[in-house]
């Protein structure tokens, strides 16, 4: 409070004076001492009496690079350090972590049960007043790099250090197992994705095949189709040429019977018979000419109509015959059908599936020592405090002094004006107190009255 501190006026509008106010405030010593060191003795036994509370903390900063290269090079999850951090500072900082590990100790938070609170409850009151979490100042240029603190204040009995270790610990496993738990499934999800791409693949060559297949099997039909028509249309050919070459035959013998050619001969021959004597000779004829049918004479056409019209079949006449024949034999049998069907391992003849069992090997065989996977580094433990945080003793019993000083001097100010208003109502004028006896007030030195 103020020392200019005034009282009202008195009637006779006099000021107060500072030398008087202070002898006043002096007169009442006593009263602003004992005020005073009650305060101390307040502020005292609260310092002394209160419950310590201490204060632990503990900080983490990203992993060395070389600690997630296992999990980075599998090229499925990566996780820089920075990241890695991040997700252990929300793990932290999760509702769900932190009530997972209070119920999975509950030993250690035995301080914060009270009777009839449930154990959400009672872990609402350690969550919502114990740990928090400090994360850098961007702004600040001498943070070197990010990092994250975990303070926790708890009372005396509890074993703070333990909790804020074993939380710790216990977050780093949980995210582990959740890093874990993500790779699986994107591995899982890769290997079923490369799964499809093979099964299309192996589809795609099943229908192809299916489609080669029968697109032979039609090409078979279609030549074997072709090559009977042919056959059919040769075979009415060469019928035709038969009978053409019969009637051309009883054509000939009626010429060769007219001109009495009974056997084959010429046209000199023919003639000079006729003036022939009966001598014997022989005669050689070269030429290029073909002589007509008849000239074969009666017994030679006849022979070959009569062979003719007894021929069951004209097919060895023609080579193109025998030809469509073996044609159609080896149209009887596909071959490259057959083997196709009777391949065993298709799988050997899919086409640009090699990355794909590449690829699903290496997943496969991917091995990743999750238990070893560093995701901080843990750059100070927390670790028993030297003193309690609070109460501050030594504050409080100065606080608790000065507070009592201000009290005093208000109680003894307040005492003092009340008095002059008193006297000034009275019209008795009021001196400057003589003493001060705490307890019976300001008495008035005036003894004339």
């Amino acid at each position: 409070m103020s020392s200019n501190f005034r009282v009202s006026p008195v009637p006779s509008s006099e000021e107060m004076d500072l030398g008087a106010l202070f002898k006043a405030v002096w007169q009442q010593k006593k009263l602003i001492l004992l005020i005073v060191a009650g305060s101390g003795l307040l502020a005292a036994a609260y310092a002394f009496l209160a419950t310590p509370e201490y204060q632990v903390s503990s900080v983490l900063r990203p992993a060395a690079i070389n600690e997630l290269d296992a999990l980075n090079r599998s090229e499925i999850y990566q996780l820089p350090p920075s990241e890695a951090l991040i997700k252990v500072g929300a793990a932290l900082e999760s509702y769900e972590t932190r009530l997972g590990f209070f119920k999975a100790n509950q030993k250690l938070f035995a301080a914060f049960e009270r009777p009839g609170r449930t154990l959400e409850q009672s872990f609402e009151e350690f969550n919502h007043n114990s740990i928090s979490l400090v994360l850098p100042d961007a702004k600040k240029a001498y943070s070197l790099s990010s990092y994250i603190k975990l303070e926790m204040r708890y009372p005396e009995g509890v074993d703070g250090v333990a909790i804020l270790n074993n939380f710790i610990q216990y977050a780093i496993v949980n995210e582990r197992k959740q890093i874990a738990a993500d790779l699986s499934v994107i591995v899982k999800n890769r290997l079923n994705e490369l799964s499809g791409k093979l099964a299309a693949a192996r589809s795609s060559y099943e229908t192809e095949k299916e489609a080669k297949i029968a697109l032979l099997r039609e090409s078979d039909n279609l030549r074997r189709a072709q090559l009977q028509d042919e056959l059919k249309a040769l075979r009415t050919q060469l019928k035709t040429q038969r009978d053409n070459r019969m009637a051309q035959l009883t054509e000939a013998i009626g010429i060769a019977k007219s001109l009495g050619i009974q056997r084959p001969t010429t046209p000199s021959s023919l003639g000079e018979s006729e003036r022939s004597t009966g001598s014997a000779t022989m005669r050689t004829e070269v030429n290029n000419q073909q002589y007509p049918l008849y000239f074969m004479g009666v017994d030679a056409l006849e022979a070959e109509k009569s062979t003719l019209k007894l021929r069951k079949s004209d097919d060895f006449t023609a080579e193109r015959v025998a030809q469509i024949a073996k044609e159609l034999q080896l149209l009887e049998s596909n071959r490259e059908v057959e083997v196709l069907k009777e391949r065993k391992n298709e799988d050997l003849f899919l086409a640009g599936v090699e990355p794909l069992r590449a690829e699903m090997t290496r997943l496969s065989s991917l091995s990743i020592e999750m238990s070893r996977l560093k995701l901080v580094a843990i750059d100070k433990l927390a670790l028993e405090p030297l003193g309690p945080q609070d109460p501050k003793k030594a504050f409080l019993i100065i606080l608790g002094l000065l507070v009592g000083l201000v009290v005093g001097l208000a109680c003894a100010l307040l005492r003092y004006s009340h008095k002059r208003r008193s006297a000034s109502g009275s019209g008795v004028p009021l001196e400057a107190p003589q003493s001060v006896i705490p307890g019976d007030g300001i008495r008035s030195v005036s003894q004339r009255r």
